[in-house]
């Protein structure tokens, strides 16, 4: 049985000075692979992202928010179960499994359901296919549409898109593939809408999880960058990925404005969090380097550098979130479960490495300090990584036969002078965080390369 339970049934909690009725309404909409420059509010200067520096504007900005990991699958599993990557249940994309969660795992829509939430997510789950133990339905959300399958994501004009709601378990999209007459973003966005629209009248969690501006299947598009039009790019004397990659973005950014005005419209504004994020860092090269997707950090997706794991992160809650503020906490993806649970008045009985963080969203000082931030990547794969931050000191392992490169953040945040000779003690430290944090999963074995096929692939490809 999954332990969670409800802290109070009437709860009220005092919020800057003022008694506010709990149970807010939460969304918290995640972009994939956008990067940490790749928004105005964060020093982008050719792609244009007006809702969401309006929404960074009317709330907090973090400037040291981490992903979860540098690759999909995980950043999902840590976010959603409270739990880093080296506990997390879903550790990678490889190998390739048809569920990542099972029954006994917590993650947050279902402790929020424990407060009488309505959950609904819309986007690429990926934590397990529908019917599976991690189906989406099966781990809290009331209401699932678009992708479950990790492989499924990565067409944007697809035959189907999965539909908790319909009674096939799927809304067809018959010959899409060739009209390209539904783009799967747009429909997700309208679902997202929907679900607001009929959640009004009680707490509800959205969780968007979109897919723009992760890169698409080669067979729908020669540079793997999927859009219907290149908006207000097409005249840019730019390489045409970038064009593409840039109306990715600004698409994204103009449905993250009709969420908010859609909320604003309904009078929740003053009841609703919103949380804006990306669940990692952009691919390497290509656009992302033409258009400056992490401005001065180094690395990217797929890296435990800070460009492949520090993301934006903007939150806005109208009267209760002070506007136009930039923190500096460092926070993580595992922080969210407990925060989101205090948000909700729920006492969480199952562990998590997380620590709330709610007090940083209200502007009050983090009392409770982390021992360190662990990251890992590369189970199943030729190298294994690891990545440790312990204060404003970072270390990176790149394989397990290497050694410690040592950062220290405050200084130096983009990775540019490794310190580890000067500051023998502190590698010391690192490594022995780095060999006890991760706990031994046989569906991951370290240094077993996998060489097995994606799971799932598009019937339509052969049609």
């Amino acid at each position: 049985m999954k332990r969670v339970q409800r802290a109070f049934s009437v709860f009220w909690v005092l919020l800057v000075g003022t008694i506010v009725c709990a149970r807010p309404n939460i969304i918290f909409i995640m972009a994939d692979d956008l990067g940490y420059g790749d928004l105005g509010c964060y020093g982008q200067t050719k792609i244009e992202t007006p809702n969401i520096d309006a929404l960074a504007r009317g709330g907090m900005r973090f400037a040291q928010a981490y992903a979860g990991g540098p690759v999909c699958t995980s950043s999902r599993s840590v976010l959603m179960t409270g739990m880093h990557n080296g506990h997390t249940p879903a550790r990678d994309n490889v190998p390739h499994y048809n569920t990542y969660l099972n029954s006994g795992d917590v993650t947050i829509a279902e402790v929020l359901k424990t407060a009488g939430y309505r959950c609904g997510g819309i986007g690429k789950w990926s934590l397990g296919d529908p019917g599976t133990e991690g189906d989406a339905t099966k781990q809290g959300f009331d209401m699932w549409f678009g992708y479950q399958n990790q492989d499924h994501a990565h067409y944007y004009f697809p035959e189907y898109l999965d539909d908790s709601d319909a009674s096939s378990g799927r809304v067809e999209y018959h010959g899409n593939s060739r009209s390209k007459d539904v783009y799967s973003h747009d429909a997700m966005t309208n679902r997202a809408l929907s679900f607001v629209k009929e959640s009004a009248g009680s707490p509800f969690f959205l969780y968007a999880a979109y897919t723009v501006p992760h890169f698409s299947n080669r067979s729908e598009d020669p540079d793997r960058l999927s859009v219907p039009s290149l908006s207000a790019y097409g005249d840019k004397p730019w390489s045409l990925a970038a064009k593409k990659y840039a109306s990715m973005v600004s698409r994204l950014d103009r449905d993250v404005g009709r969420i908010v005005d859609l909320v604003e419209s309904l009078g929740l504004s003053e009841n609703t969090l919103i949380v804006f994020t990306s669940d990692q860092g952009p691919l390497e090269g290509g656009p992302s380097k033409e258009l400056n997707s992490n401005g001065a950090l180094r690395g990217a997706k797929r890296s435990l550098y800070e460009g492949g794991i520090r993301v934006p992160f903007v939150v806005r809650w109208e009267g209760t979130v002070k506007g136009n503020q930039t923190n500096n906490d460092v926070i993580a993806f595992w922080d969210m479960l407990p925060t989101l649970a205090e948000v909700a008045g729920v006492d969480l009985v199952s562990e998590t490495d997380g620590l709330s963080v709610l007090d940083a969203f209200l502007g009050k000082p983090l009392i409770e300090d982390r021992d360190y931030l662990y990251w890992d990547y590369g189970h199943s794969r030729r190298r294994y990584d690891q990545a440790v931050r312990l204060g404003e000191w970072k270390g990176i392992r790149l394989g397990l036969d290497n050694s410690v490169q040592l950062y220290h953040l405050g200084r130096d945040p983009g990775e540019l002078r490794d310190v580890a000779k000067q500051n023998p003690n502190m590698v010391k430290r690192i490594v022995e965080m780095m060999n006890t944090a991760a706990v031994p999963d046989e569906r991951y074995e370290i240094g077993k390369l996998y060489e097995g096929k994606p799971i799932w692939m598009p019937a339509w490809i052969n049609e």
